[in-house]
């Protein structure tokens, strides 16, 4: 009997499966229409329209005020709208932004706000308290100076950091490339930056923050009644009308490919974005099929072309991926990533390939059945959120969708053919009209040539601004030593020099440093002593956070910090220590061995400078001097381990004399992301020095 069980339990897969093929792939089902409930929407007399998605399963309700103001153009205050909403929260004529910070913090909710929004989230049952505050700064927001103050310095911290940034780099260059004359194309820079007060921001907030045209969207645990309660109790008071738009630039393409390079010295990849703007808006109907066609392409999962081309195949690169921006203000596309220096013209030839493959044949059953699949699977979980029913009826009505859009989006996915992609890439993709940018090593400019329809690279700076090829010095390297030297030893002659400089046995200089994050000051010693000892501390609340010390006699040194301990100065490090040597290290160049080379002079935040190249076997500088005066004005340092760059770069102002030489009194500091901002307070010449305080 076991036997005959046995035997049944064999045939039985047999008799039940024995007609399926399974080298035959199911049919899928039809894609169903979406069962979305419809939000509730109405609008009060002040012009703001207020968009309703019930959800009762939590006591938690959501109000996201979007403000219907299109973007205009900034000019010479490029980067207004940025700080703007960052001031939002900073203080309204009822309480400071301390007492706000302290009361949304009480009943547990989230506050927050930005250029063209405000946002709360809080507790059924705080939700007229929260209310009461979010309406408080909408209506009543001041804007502090001191406020305004902080966060001007805070970008001028952020301006030094950028310019260090490859990506950030490379993002400026391809706003300005895609978008000349738009608010796309607009980019803050110190110049801008420097133009804005608090008179500018408050008139900003005012033209727009305003009801008209704007959409309070309301999710969660409330009813249309509770929400037309409030929104007439907290919102009826506001007031105000869109102020005029200006018309946006036209769509403006490139007459054939042109290369944007931005030089980084000592960078080891090269950032690489191929982008140009696009002819769409949300409400075209063939937006949906460019979607597909770009996670196809380099915006899906991680089988796209892009990425099993330039990662999996040729191991040019960790990541390389490409994306559509469509909105009803500008769209775009670009495709790139971050690409070892000596395959940045490959990687190039490359991801043109790719672009001009997609527009010549029809792509796979496999491309576009995995892409759609995960789609449909991204779109499926977005309504899990309750948030998503509220912004589908948003975006509804601010791009002019049909009303069931979102619920036969499914059906619509599952409509587009390979037939349809192959259409709509001839239609939007292009490899002739491309902004092809790179930040990079200037070694690599060369190749780039070749990918210009003219032949020429136009060369950028960090902030997107034409850059002029360096001019030859006029000068020779050891002419703007002495100059340098001269001016800020204020002696004429090396006889003058070498007296003053003589009777200098030591020096202390205390400086005061300043960070964003950190919520005190810092304070810097540092001190010299004939021939070549050198220290440095810095402290703050009691604490010493890095203190260092080099004995030039004995070729010793080491370091102290709070992350990494006690190090040992390696060899190489001791060798620049004692390279860079005495109260000025550049009357030493000549002398002993450092290479140092003028590259010639360039402009660099509006001021002509010369520009000098000095090696010491750890690190590669650039140091930067004022043509007229032979000040130095900033350094750039930077550090190659392995395949990973450190920079340090730093800015000199404001120099004022100090016992017959003339010292830089405030300066800013940049590495690693860290930036500081610093003022010298005392320097002391033949100072009595306590070396025990570093050792």
């Amino acid at each position: 009997m076991k036997k005959y069980i046995l035997s049944i339990a064999l045939v039985l897969p047999a008799v039940l499966f024995g007609q399926l093929d399974r080298s035959v792939r199911p049919t899928a089902a039809k894609a169903p229409v979406i069962n979305i409930k419809d939000s509730e929407v109405f609008e009060l007399e002040n012009g703001l329209t207020v968009i309703l998605s019930e959800n009762h399963k939590l006591p938690k309700v959501t109000f996201n005020l979007v403000m219907g103001a299109k973007p205009n153009l900034e000019g010479n205050q490029a980067g207004l709208s940025e700080l703007a909403g960052s001031l939002i929260m900073s203080g309204t004529l009822k309480k400071s932004k301390d007492e706000l910070d302290r009361e949304v913090d009480y009943i547990g909710a989230r506050l927050s706000a930005d250029k063209n929004s405000i946002y709360l989230s809080c507790l059924t049952k705080h939700i007229d308290k929260g209310l009461t505050l979010m309406s408080d700064i909408l209506i009543n927001a001041t804007f502090p100076q001191s406020e305004v103050d902080r966060i001007i310095k805070q970008n001028e911290s952020s301006l030094l950091s950028l310019q260090s940034d490859a990506d950030g780099m490379a993002k400026n260059s391809q706003s300005i490339a895609n978008f000349p004359g738009h608010p796309f194309g607009e980019i803050m820079t110190d110049a801008t930056l420097a133009n804005i007060n608090r008179e500018s921001i408050v008139s900003y907030y005012q033209q727009t923050f305003v009801p008209e045209g704007a959409y309070l969207v309301v999710v969660g645990d409330i009813t249309k009644e509770e929400v037309q309660s409030n929104a007439l109790k907290h919102f009826s008071s506001w007031s105000g009308s869109k102020a005029t738009q200006v018309d946006l630039a036209p769509i403006s393409f490139t007459n054939g490919n042109r290369v944007l390079f931005v030089k980084k010295p000592g960078a080891v990849q090269s950032v690489i974005k191929i982008t140009y703007p696009m002819d769409i808006s949300p409400n075209n109907e063939d937006y949906l099929k460019l979607k597909v066609l770009n996670g196809v392409l380099g915006g899906g999962a991680f089988g796209n072309r892009l990425m099993q081309n330039l990662r999996e195949d040729k191991a040019y690169t960790y990541g390389c991926r490409s994306g559509v921006r469509v909105s009803e203000d500008g769209s775009w596309f670009v495709a790139g990533g971050n690409f070892r220096n000596e395959v940045t013209d490959s990687a190039i030839y490359e991801i043109l390939s790719e672009l001009k493959k997609i527009t010549t044949e029809l792509v796979t059953d496999e491309e576009i059945n995995l892409t759609k699949s995960s789609m449909a699977g991204s779109f499926a979980r977005s309504l899990e959120q309750p948030s998503t029913v509220a912004s589908f009826a948003l975006s509804i009505i601010k791009n002019d969708l049909p009303t069931d859009y979102y619920q036969t989006y499914l059906q619509k996915l599952e409509a587009v053919s390979k037939e349809d992609l192959l259409e709509i890439a001839k239609k939007y993709f292009t490899t002739e009209k491309c902004n092809i940018i790179v930040v990079g090593n200037q070694e690599i400019a060369d190749k780039l040539l070749v990918f210009d329809n003219d032949g020429k690279i136009e060369k950028l700076d960090a902030f997107g601004n034409e850059v002029k090829d360096i001019l030859p010095a006029d000068i020779s390297k050891e002419e703007l030593i002495s100059g340098y030297i001269n001016a800020i030893s204020m002696t004429s002659s090396k006889k003058a020099l070498d007296k003053k400089i003589k009777k200098i046995k030591s020096m202390q200089q205390e400086e005061e440093l300043t960070m964003e994050q950190i919520p005190f000051p810092l304070k810097s010693t540092k001190v010299w002593v004939s021939p070549n000892i050198q220290g440095e501390k810095t402290e703050g609340q009691g604490m010493v956070f890095q203190r260092s010390f080099f004995d030039g006699e004995t070729a010793t040194g080491y370091s102290v910090s709070m992350q990494t301990g006690e190090k040992e100065m390696t060899e190489k490090e001791i060798k620049a220590k004692q390279l860079f040597c005495g109260l000025i290290p550049e009357i030493n160049y000549a002398t002993n061995g450092i290479k140092y080379e003028l590259l010639g002079i360039e402009m660099k935040d509006g001021q002509s400078v010369y520009v000098l190249k000095i090696e010491d076997g750890t690190s590669e500088t650039y140091d930067y001097f004022d043509k007229y005066t032979f000040y130095k004005t900033g350094s750039l340092s930077i550090i190659t381990i392995e395949d990973e760059t450190q920079e340090t770069s730093s800015t000199y102002s404001d120099y004022e004399e100090n016992d017959g030489f003339m010292f830089p009194m405030t300066f800013s500091l940049s590495a690693g992301g860290a930036n500081f901002t610093g003022k010298v307070t005392s320097i002391t010449l033949n100072a009595k020095v306590d070396l025990s305080l570093f050792k």
